[in-house]
């Protein structure tokens, strides 16, 4: 291959990655509250608070969610780093939701969610597309330490890894498990760019998110 062919693929193919940090850690700059459905009463007690750098959730708000509302995202990997108080504590990431939600209905039935709640069966467990793939592994750390949620959207599939180990690696095409309960989402398909959103699922436990990025 000579010199101006090698030149010309250095400069069709990026050298790096571009980093770029969703959640600020000083303010929701950029993300929008949804309700868990809609028509929920105004003023309610929001579901998340900045607090010394962190998105922290509360555990005593009702269900009220974080939707990020400046870009569709897909071709491209999320990574999310956060901790919990329990290992029940309960949330989720929302992916390819394919219009601005009105509420966490539209986010589910409509998009993706990646689980995060380390006591779910293999179907509901961190790391898994919720109620729609099987965990591959189940690498979560102990209550009170940092885990690292990579999402990486390739087109229509989703590789999901925790703490580097793949615990989820759907195509998009695939059949899965039928719904199961009105708790569960919708099945079809998903688009290969969409909206994402931070659950808030209350309960006693308390989320701590220290990293919210996108990586391209």
């Amino acid at each position: 291959m000579n010199r101006l062919l090698w030149l010309s693929v250095l400069l069709c193919v990026p050298l790096f990655a571009v980093e770029h940090r969703l959640f600020n850690g000083k303010d929701l700059a950029g993300w929008a509250r949804i309700p868990r459905h809609e028509g929920a009463p105004s003023g309610e007690t929001p579901g998340f608070v900045v607090r010394d750098g962190l998105l922290v959730s509360i555990p005593d708000a009702p269900e009220d969610d974080l939707w990020y509302t400046r870009e569709k995202i897909g071709n491209a990997t999320l990574r999310v780093v956060y901790k919990v108080s329990a290992p029940a504590a309960n949330s989720g990431v929302f992916i390819r939701i394919p219009a601005p939600p009105k509420s966490e209905d539209d986010a589910i039935n409509k998009g993706i969610e990646v689980q995060i709640q380390d006591t779910g069966d293999d179907y509901h467990c961190t790391g898994v597309l919720y109620s729609m793939t099987q965990a591959k592994a189940r690498p979560y750390r102990p209550a009170g330490e940092w885990n690292t949620l990579e999402i990486a959207m390739r087109g229509p599939r989703t590789i999901v890894k925790l703490n580097g180990e793949v615990v989820t690696d759907y195509d998009g095409k695939a059949p899965v498990p039928p719904k199961h309960g009105q708790y569960e989402p919708e099945r079809g398909p998903r688009p290969d760019t969409g909206y994402i959103a931070i659950q808030h699922h209350g309960g006693a436990e308390t989320l701590w998110f220290k990293e919210i990025s996108l990586i391209r």
